[in-house]
């Protein structure tokens, strides 16, 4: 017999943990099923930029504004900008004024869980796919053979979303780059031509239609994503289970690159792990469907060269939590609202995201990203965030 939750959240990222958060701070109950066994069951990315207009109204909203404030790396809005000699091209500091400050991905994540009530989250729910029972019902079904039901099921489960089938056909497509990403452990003492070249903040190497981007992290480590436009099969080609010779592929792209960058591949630690950027179609959206909705990269899914998604998830997550509780008894009405205001600014977030992408890793994307920078600095379409 299926257990019967009135509202679920399918996924426990970002934006699911936002919307979970806003719900119960309008005495909503919801459970989030998160296929993740724990909160520690992997590590979560990089660093984020959040935005002022966007993921920082979201948490705002969630009433975590404040402890996110206690999180936020110092420092870490300063950006430098490279040519593949190693010159510098643009190099920007952080004074604290910006209103994009970085923080790790993990630490925002951890502090969306520690506001829920113990037991929100069900950690080890593997969904398999989801059907309506008709009049806005509809049963989960999990690896392990159970189902539950909800009048109101909210996907939040990312680019693959076994949510999204119930209420689109749309599947992500490569968009024609492909990452393979490298950490440096304290890199001061351990790697220093790697901390050389990377600086405090955020940095960016274009040339070629390849290049590298990478973040200081908190505890003095640097996360980086080399990326290549190449065929969607390229990766398939690497063996990633050795991590020489993953190195020697990758920097097989990178020959007569000043060897400070290629030293973000060479010197990392650990085995390099390989990620294919997808996105969904630009202006995604969908027909009203009863008691189903989605957010996040389930509803719009990006390249992350417009720094917006983990912002848009978090803005989701607060938007339709507002908008359920603002419209108590009538799910449909708060779902109508929401979908209203997500499909504009979701489309409007990955028409920039793929001009953002084609400008970068085009021919002349050096040179035109160091005109943007010295003519109006750190803009919204400037940073890109991994």
């Amino acid at each position: 017999m299926s257990t019967h939750h009135p509202v679920v959240i399918v996924g426990g990222g970002l934006g699911g943990l936002t919307a979970a958060r806003v719900l119960h701070r309008h005495g909503i109950e919801a459970v989030v099923l998160e296929r993740d066994a724990s909160a520690a069951a992997r590590t979560q990315g990089g660093m984020l930029d959040i935005h002022e207009e966007s993921g920082q109204r979201a948490l705002r909203t969630a009433g975590l504004h404040e402890a996110f404030r206690r999180i936020v790396h110092e420092g870490g809005e300063a950006m430098r900008l490279t040519g593949p000699d190693g010159t510098i091209r643009v190099d920007t500091g952080d004074d604290g004024t910006g209103g994009r400050p970085e923080v790790d991905r993990g630490a925002l994540r951890d502090l969306l869980l520690d506001s829920l009530p113990q037991g929100t989250v069900r950690w080890g729910a593997r969904v398999t796919g989801a059907r309506a029972l008709g009049g806005g019902r509809h049963e989960v079904a999990f690896a392990d053979g159970t189902t539950l039901t909800t009048g109101l099921l909210i996907g939040a489960d990312g680019a693959w979303s076994r949510v999204r089938p119930l209420v689109s056909d749309a599947r992500p497509a490569y968009t024609g780059i492909s990452f393979v990403e490298t950490t440096l452990r304290d890199a001061d003492a351990r790697h220093p031509r790697g901390a050389a070249v990377v600086g405090g903040g955020f940095f960016l190497c274009l040339g070629h239609r390849r290049g590298f981007l990478a973040h200081r992290e908190p505890d003095g480590g640097l996360h980086v994503y080399t990326a290549l436009r190449t065929d969607e099969e390229w990766l398939d080609t690497v063996d990633f289970t050795d991590p020489g010779a993953a190195k020697a592929a990758v920097l097989a792209h990178f020959e007569g690159w000043d060897e400070g960058l290629r030293s973000l591949v060479a010197d990392a630690d650990g085995t390099p792990v390989p990620r294919r950027i997808h996105a969904l179609p630009a202006g995604h959206r969908w027909d009203r469907v009863p008691g189903v909705t989605l957010l996040g990269d389930a509803a719009h899914l990006m390249s992350p060269f417009a720094g917006e998604g983990a912002n848009l998830a978090l803005l989701d997550g607060a938007e339709l939590g507002r908008a359920l509780a603002a419209h108590p008894g009538d799910a449909e009405a708060a779902l109508t609202a929401y979908e209203t205001e997500l499909f504009p600014r979701s489309e409007a977030a990955a028409k920039e995201s793929a001009a953002s992408l084609e400008t970068l890793f085009g021919e002349d994307g050096l040179e035109r990203m160091t005109a943007f920078f010295t003519a109006v600095g750190d803009a919204p379409s400037a940073r890109p965030s991994a």
